[in-house]
């Protein structure tokens, strides 16, 4: 469920912590005035992951100084990609949501706090093993549907089973309290007890 400023006579709303982390998971197919945003944080996860694949590389034991180089300038253009990404969140926000004065001012926009929730997503599919994008599509089944949930619990056999659950633990636990982070975040700029800066 969305934080709705319908009542409030705005308008406009932002998404809930399980519709942005079903936007993490998977595009966007209803368009609504959250549109932007949902699809945003999607394109964010896409950025993060392309980032983490590029910062493997360049610590790989194999990797050339050239190697590191061509990483390093791909690591940049992912993270021109995100800066783009988060202003377009921020503009959606300056455009849609009120910003009352008086009240507290958040220290994050709402596209930072998204990019972070995003770069903690990655990490926590990481950990489970959940496999690349790339082989996510092969997984697919007949009728074109994901195998979320069988690839959801895979877990990598390179590392010990341990290791991976006190891993993956831990950054779903991270994960968590950014998403609680965030509910409390839209609650209160609803309440009008705090706003989003629109720097």
């Amino acid at each position: 469920m969305s934080t709705d400023y319908n009542a409030a006579g705005f308008g406009a709303e932002l998404p809930s912590p399980a519709t942005l982390l079903r936007a993490f998971r998977e595009p966007v197919s209803d368009v609504g005035r959250d549109h932007a945003v949902l699809d945003s944080a999607h394109e964010l996860v896409r950025c993060h992951e392309q980032r983490q694949r590029a910062l493997e590389a360049a610590h790989a034991r194999e990797a050339t100084p050239d190697d590191v180089a061509d990483c390093s300038h791909r690591i940049d253009t992912i993270d021109e990609q995100r800066a783009d990404l988060v202003a377009r969140i921020d503009e959606w926000v300056a455009a849609n949501i009120p910003h009352r004065s008086g009240a507290s001012l958040h220290t994050e926009t709402l596209g930072a706090v998204i990019d972070r929730m995003a770069a903690k997503w990655v990490a926590a599919q990481q950990a489970l093993g959940v496999p690349e994008p790339a082989a996510r599509q092969q997984s697919k089944g007949a009728d074109g549907r994901n195998r979320r949930r069988a690839i959801a619990h895979r877990i990598s056999e390179d590392r010990p089973h341990r290791v991976v659950d006190t891993e993956a633990h831990l950054q779903w636990y991270r994960l968590a309290e950014l998403a609680d982070g965030y509910r409390d975040l839209i609650t209160e700029v609803a309440q009008h007890r705090r706003r989003l800066p629109t720097w």
